[in-house]
């Protein structure tokens, strides 16, 4: 079994800024692409930024320039820096694994961590 964990959620004013970390546990020989999504009260599940395997990063345009996606391979874990945060980032985290492979060559796809809140006062 694998688990993804995610940390760093709270409360923050605008413009402060917040880290959100995510591990994967288990028998993890190699974890590829991971992603951060959100979901807002009332609204669709929506990718905010993802990396691949050779650190290739992608953004959703309403997070450019003030989210960082970056990951450590050392430590099965990626990460979100988030800058410059507004009230519309309020939300729930949740971290996605597209495919982890485990040292017993089993693959487990599309691993979800539980979710972190973020709320964003004005």
């Amino acid at each position: 079994q694998v688990r993804l964990v995610e940390s760093g959620g709270g409360s923050v004013q605008a413009v402060g800024s917040l880290r959100l970390s995510c591990a994967a546990s288990g028998s993890i020989w190699r974890v590829d692409d991971m992603a951060w999504y959100r979901q807002a009260p009332g609204k669709q599940l929506e990718l905010v930024a993802s990396v691949t395997r050779y650190e290739s990063t992608n953004y959703a345009d309403s997070v450019k320039d003030r989210f960082t996606i970056s990951r450590d391979d050392t430590k099965n874990t990626v990460f979100l820096q988030m800058n410059g945060l507004k009230p519309e980032d309020t939300a729930v985290y949740y971290c996605n694994a597209d495919a982890i492979l485990t040292f017993t060559g089993q693959y487990y796809y599309h691993t979800w961590g539980q979710g972190t809140q973020v709320t964003v006062s004005s």
